[in-house]
């Protein structure tokens, strides 16, 4: 039975009579007429009783007429949870990472992203810290990459990745020809980070601090391609992992030290509050960043 049929009968019984009907559907009494007896020859039984003035739904006419009730009710519904999807599907996700070495994989994603969902808007925020996690549970950021999983069920949290943090330096660095760098090596050390405070740098946080070992020399240069020039020029070492330096054309003179015996292993963790990860446009977001980082 065709929509225009159940949209026919809702529509007579709510007016009436065929005459007000008629202007509700733009259509001639005659037009109308015409369909609802090529209707009622197709079911074999009257829908309305009919007088000059006033149509009234037989029974089994009002069980046609509840069933169009029922099925107009639904596709409104269908039709309102489609656009709640479309609405959904937009938005920008403000984007932090507590590692800054994180930064030199996000561009890409983030072009990919651009081309995928045009209507999501990804605003990466650069000033990572160990603030991070506050700043997802008070709206300031909405997704956030950390290196600790937060002990919290206000979030959800995923792994993303495990990887190692190297010492770099030039192969004529005094520590040159040692196996790996013990904590007690830092303490000699110009190490050069991206940015202060310490508490901010993975190798200060999870290595030399609970040690209670301080650097000789700190210096903060917020461009990598900086950083690794000093280094070339036996001038400090550099912490980072080698993922983050794929993008770079090193120079042959660099050695790769592992920080103490076992290596100084990490994970990263994607955190998003929980009532915020099941949005179309976040889920869509966390669906793709997992098949692009997750190892």
């Amino acid at each position: 039975m065709e929509l225009k049929y159940f949209r026919l009968i809702k529509t007579i019984a709510e007016e009436g009579n065929i005459a007000n009907s008629s202007e509700k559907l733009f259509l001639t009494q005659s037009a109308l007429s015409h369909q609802l007896r090529e209707l009622e020859e197709r079911l074999g039984f009257k829908v309305f009783h009919r007088t000059r003035n006033n149509w009234n739904l037989t029974k089994e006419g009002k069980e046609l007429h509840q069933l169009a009730n029922e099925l107009f009710e639904r596709i409104d519904l269908g039709f309102s949870n489609i656009e709640q999807i479309k609405e959904g599907s937009k938005g920008t996700i403000r984007l932090s990472a507590e590692c800054q070495s994180f930064f030199h994989g996000l561009p890409a994603f983030v072009q990919k992203m651009a081309v995928l969902y045009p209507e999501i808007e990804i605003d990466l925020s650069l000033d990572g810290s160990q603030r991070t996690v506050s700043q997802v549970l008070s709206n300031e950021v909405d997704i956030a990459i950390v290196t600790s999983e937060p002990a919290t069920d206000s979030l959800f949290k995923m792994k993303v990745l495990e990887d190692e943090i190297f010492a770099i330096m030039h192969r004529e660095h005094s520590f040159g020809s040692l196996p790996f760098l013990d904590v007690s090596h830092f303490s000699d050390l110009h190490l050069i980070i991206n940015s202060f405070p310490l508490e901010s740098v993975s190798v200060y946080e999870h290595f030399l601090k609970p040690n209670k070992i301080i650097p000789k020399k700190v210096t903060a240069i917020p461009f990598t391609e900086v950083s690794l020039e000093m280094v070339n020029a036996n001038m400090g070492v550099v912490c980072l992992p080698k993922w983050s330096l794929k993008s770079y054309k090193l120079p042959e003179d660099l050695l790769f030290k592992r920080i103490g015996k076992n290596g100084l292993k990490r994970n990263h963790y994607l955190v998003v509050k929980e009532e915020q990860r099941n949005r179309k446009h976040i889920n869509e977001f966390i669906e793709n960043f997992q098949e692009e980082f997750v190892r």
